[in-house]
């Protein structure tokens, strides 16, 4: 019963079922005390009693009864009618009952009993007394059967207010409690902290609020990395810019001297297209800050983009002296960006031609992947080189901007920390996925997959 519905369910229920024990065990228990106070009981001794009288002593029995209520309660209620219709005592009977007395031999018949009936004694010789109590107070129609008996309603409204209010008041809190940690939790996030959990508070629950808080918590994380990774990139932009603007007012200044001016000038033309070419990888990436589906596509043959790929980048791979071997599946058409998907490309197999080991070959395959349940499935770009290969708690890290595994051995080969992370946003915008492990022979393979999406008629 992990599920709050359930819970909700159940202690309604369980309410319910103790206020309908509570009520009608009262109601037993008036029923009980009060059995003997009800008319058809005090009437049914009566009779009984008359009864008894009777077949002792006939007649005269029968009048000695009567006579002994006398002083009672019951004696002006409680008439006994002879043959000749009168009272045995002498009492007026009333007229109404004497309307509705059982009709003895050769009286009117087909009239209906007095109201509780009568008790009809007979003698041998056939004739006929009648025992009638009148007066009693009738009991009104219980609609609810011993519930509406008197004395019951204050007793079950007790029972009802008393057992509801302390299951309410347990389930209340127990709805409510983690509702307001994670009120305040969310005020504090607002506030600016995002270090608050709210997790630790619900151990021990495994139902719909629990599962709140942790998404909540994942949130929380989540917005922290996002902030802390905001702040990082700041600080590496400001850092990346900084190492050539410095070197551009050191290259001015060396400048002044008469003889360094061309040399100088060459320098500071070369810093200033990598500076240009800095800025324009961080506007890129910036823009590649997008939703996944935001992207206006059209038909594209992969194998064919990653053929004119590997022939631009073939001239920095002999210059490094490796080779970049692709091996692509015919027809991996599918519906993208060409320029962003050529950038993701493009910066994966320029890194592995960077790092890759002299001498070896950086190999890019291109695949379809068919999901099991059918469909149009996936393409898969794999490009593996034979490099020092990245250590394990990096190889998520390596896509985010300006990470470096090595800064020492990427001054060394030029990078500035943007290429994969660009690559991992150009993925990332058209739905695909991107990742990086170790191969056991040795070197680094990143592995890139793309949906098949169709064009739209």
């Amino acid at each position: 019963m992990h599920s709050l519905f359930w819970r909700i369910f159940w202690s309604f229920w369980l309410a319910i079922a103790l206020i309908l024990v509570g009520t009608v065990t009262a109601a037993v228990d008036e029923v009980i005390v009060h059995r003997e106070q009800m008319p058809w009981a005090q009437r049914g001794a009566l009779f009984q009693q008359a009864a008894v009288a009777f077949e002792h002593g006939g007649p005269p029995a029968l009048k000695h009864w009567a006579e002994g209520l006398r002083g009672g309660p019951y004696y002006w209620r409680t008439f006994v009618i002879g043959p000749n219709e009168h009272d045995i005592l002498g009492r007026s009977v009333p007229a109404l009952l004497r309307v509705f007395l059982v009709p003895g031999p050769g009286g009117p018949h087909g009239r209906p009993p007095p109201i509780g009936g009568a008790l009809v004694l007979t003698q041998p010789d056939g004739r006929m007394y009648q025992v009638v109590v009148t007066g009693l107070q009738r009991h009104p129609l219980l609609f609810f059967g011993a519930l509406g008996l008197p004395g019951v309603g204050g007793t079950t409204l007790a029972v009802a207010l008393i057992v509801s209010t302390v299951i309410c008041f347990l389930l209340a809190r127990y709805l409510v409690g983690p509702i307001d940690r994670l009120r305040r939790a969310a005020r504090t996030v607002a506030a600016g902290n995002l270090q608050v959990r709210v997790g630790p508070d619900m151990r021990g629950r495994h139902d719909d609020l629990a599962r709140l808080a942790a998404d909540f918590d994942a949130m929380t994380g989540r917005l922290q990395g996002l902030l802390e990774s905001k702040q990082q990139l700041l600080r590496d932009v400001s850092h990346e810019l900084r190492s050539p603007l410095t070197r551009l007012q050191l290259a001015l200044s060396l400048a002044q001297r008469e003889e360094e001016v061309p040399r100088q000038l060459e320098r500071i033309g070369r810093e200033a297209d990598r500076l240009e070419q800095l800025i324009a990888r961080i506007l890129r990436l910036a823009r590649l800050e997008r939703a996944p589906g935001e992207i206006a596509g059209e038909p594209l043959d992969t194998g064919a983009l990653l053929q004119q790929i590997v022939a631009d980048v073939a001239i920095e791979a002999d210059a490094r002296g490796c080779r970049v071997v692709l091996s692509a599946e015919p027809r991996l058409q599918t519906v993208a960006d060409p320029e962003l998907l050529r950038s993701a490309f493009e910066n994966v197999i320029r890194n592995a031609v960077r790092y890759g080991a002299a001498g070896t070959d950086v190999e890019v395959e291109a695949r379809r992947i068919a999901p099991p349940s059918g469909g149009a499935g996936d393409i898969e770009v794999t490009v593996r080189d034979r490099g020092p290969g990245v250590p394990e708690k990096d190889l998520e890290a390596i896509f985010e901007p300006f990470y470096r595994v090595d800064a020492a051995r990427h001054r060394a080969v030029g990078g500035d920390g943007l290429g994969l992370a660009i690559a991992a946003r150009a993925i990332g915008v058209h739905g695909g996925r991107i990742s990086a492990r170790n191969v056991a022979a040795g070197g680094l393979e990143v592995r890139m997959s793309l949906p098949v999406r169709a064009a739209a008629c």
